[in-house]
């Protein structure tokens, strides 16, 4: 173990010895003009970087995201092929098409085009027709596409996204979080790697016509390989993005930006920042102690409680007084307990973002006191009560 890691640990221990915070927690270490943003580093797991993530706010043309999602996993599963063709309906031709003045690939009214093509169509130039086309092939219309978008979402456990379409129009009750679309994105990545390719592509040609990806940061020598921009008038300007730099991979979600021009410099200063700022730590190794739990009516005073696997986040380099961890459970824990059972969370923050929230285990059996413990505890127990109430 390095100094770093040693007196960080020491720290922490001290930190949850107390089991308790004191005060409040402190400010971000980051400021950005966003209205919602949420980074992730995709190792660890850490939270970077919080602000009012889990407001709902329409997707514009960020849905397109979970639209590839849908289509991704149905080729996984052996549903669809990339050679597979659909049909260009006249809604589809009109509603996502030139005459529509959205973003389009410019499909040709009742021709059929590969999959893979309406794939790259929709990932670099953020087709609506290549959208339409995809959602009528697979459902039969947009609103049942966008009904299997909506439960898709929710076997992924985000919980609080509903679309509507698979473009990302405006659409009543159509609602994202960035907290969701930063971790949809995340599981794009690891999921379908085969597929996340396609959105590191600076640009497509499609029936002779050239068109360069919107993503501002694929332009920029900082790492990044992803993922989508998009706008509306309710929430202004809003991207996900990527970067894959110096042994950390990142994916931050922001919107409520107030030109093309901010969002571009708002997306590079925080991923910029993120990549500089933090360190990979390994605070405990697998199975190792990380504290213990008080129990009640036990042979032992005490549970000790340890994780499953290695614990790992990533740190800020200065400003390591803003880390802060806490053992938080139901207690006192009551006795018998099995090693394995589930006790409770370590919950580390940086700054007053809740960076990671890690199960915690018994490591150990602790068996029913006799009579006399028992009864202490109990008399124990009442007596907090009396002070709690």
């Amino acid at each position: 173990m390095n100094a770093v890691s040693a007196a960080i640990r020491a720290a922490l221990c001290s930190i949850l010895m107390l089991l308790a915070m004191s005060g409040a927690v402190r400010a971000q270490l980051f400021e950005t003009s966003a209205g919602q943003a949420f980074m992730i580093d995709a190792e660890t797991g850490s939270i970077l970087f919080s602000k009012d993530p889990d407001k709902l706010i329409p997707p514009a043309s960020l849905a397109k995201l979970m639209t590839m999602e849908v289509v991704f996993n149905a080729i996984n599963s052996g549903r669809l092929s990339l050679d597979d063709t659909f049909y260009v309906s006249e809604n589809a031709w009109r509603t996502g098409g030139a005459s529509s003045g959205g973003s389009t690939m410019f499909a040709e009214l009742k021709s059929e085009i590969r999959l893979e093509d309406l794939i790259k169509g929709v990932i670099i130039q953020s087709a609506n027709d290549g959208c339409i086309i995809i959602a009528e092939g697979m459902a039969g219309s947009e609103e049942n596409f966008a009904r299997l978008m909506t439960e898709r979402a929710r076997a992924l456990g985000l919980e609080r996204s509903v679309f509507k379409n698979s473009t990302g129009l405006p659409a009543e009750g159509q609602y994202v979080t960035v907290r969701e679309l930063a971790k949809l994105a995340l599981h794009i990545w690891r999921t379908y790697p085969e597929f996340y390719k396609f959105y590191s592509h600076t640009d497509f040609t499609w029936n002779k016509i050239f068109q360069r990806n919107r993503n501002p940061l694929l332009r920029m020598d900082i790492g990044a390989d992803g993922l989508k921009t998009g706008f509306t008038e309710e929430s202004g300007y809003a991207i996900v993005g990527s970067v894959n730099r110096d042994g950390k991979r990142l994916f931050v979600a922001m919107s409520g930006l107030a030109s093309e021009r901010v969002r571009a410099e708002e997306a590079r200063k925080i991923l910029d920042w993120g990549i500089r700022a933090f360190e990979k730590v390994e605070l405990y190794a697998d199975g190792e102690v990380v504290g213990e739990a008080a129990t009640y009516g036990g042979e032992k005073s005490g549970v000790a409680v340890a994780a499953k696997g290695p614990v790992s986040i990533l740190v800020p380099i200065t400003n390591r007084d803003r880390l802060i961890a806490r053992i938080v459970y139901d207690g006192p824990v009551e006795a018998p307990v099995e090693t394995g059972t589930q006790i409770g969370t370590l919950k580390v923050w940086i700054g007053d973002t809740l960076s990671q929230e890690t199960p915690l285990y018994a490591a150990e059996d602790v068996g029913k006191g006799t009579l006399t413990q028992r009864a202490l505890d109990a008399v124990e127990e009442l007596m907090i009560g009396w002070l709690r109430g």
